[in-house]
C-alpha cells in the first residue's frame, strides 16, 4: 500500500475541492476539522507548492491578480485513494477495539 497524505495536506485538498485562495482555504480547513486543525500560512504555502509540483493542483491568477488555487483531475483521485485509504485503517481500528475492548471487558 503506498503511503498516505500528511493530514494537513488531506484538508488543504478536501479544501479544494472548490478553487479557493490562500486565505479561504486556511479558514476552510478550520472548518472541515471542526476547529481542531489549524494550518498557518508557512506551512500551508509550502505543502501548495509542493502539490502544485506534483500537478494536483493549479494555480490560477484572476484579472484583479489574485492567486486562486484548483485541483487538478490527479489531484482528485490522490484525494479519493486516500479517502478510502483512511476509511480502511478506520475500520480495521474499530474492529480490532470492538475485538479486544470486548475480550477486556469480559476479564474484568
Amino acid at each position: 500500500m503506498e503511503e498516505g497524505l500528511t493530514d494537513a495536506t488531506y484538508l488543504i485538498l478536501l479544501a479544494l475541492l472548490k478553487p479557493q485562495h490562500g486565505y479561504a482555504i486556511m479558514k476552510q480547513v478550520h472548518e472541515i476539522s471542526q476547529g481542531s486543525f489549524e494550518i498557518g500560512p508557512a506551512t500551508m504555502y509550502t505543502i501548495l507548492k509542493k502539490l502544485t509540483k506534483r500537478e494536483w493542483i493549479v494555480l490560477d491568477e484572476t484579472a484583479e491578480r489574485k492567486k486562486i488555487y484548483r485541483m487538478t483531475d490527479l489531484g482528485r483521485s490522490v484525494l479519493e485513494k486516500d479517502i478510502q485509504r483512511r476509511k480502511l485503517f478506520y475500520e480495521i481500528g474499530a474492529g480490532f477495539v470492538q475485538q479486544i475492548g470486548g475480550s477486556e471487558h469480559e476479564k474484568a
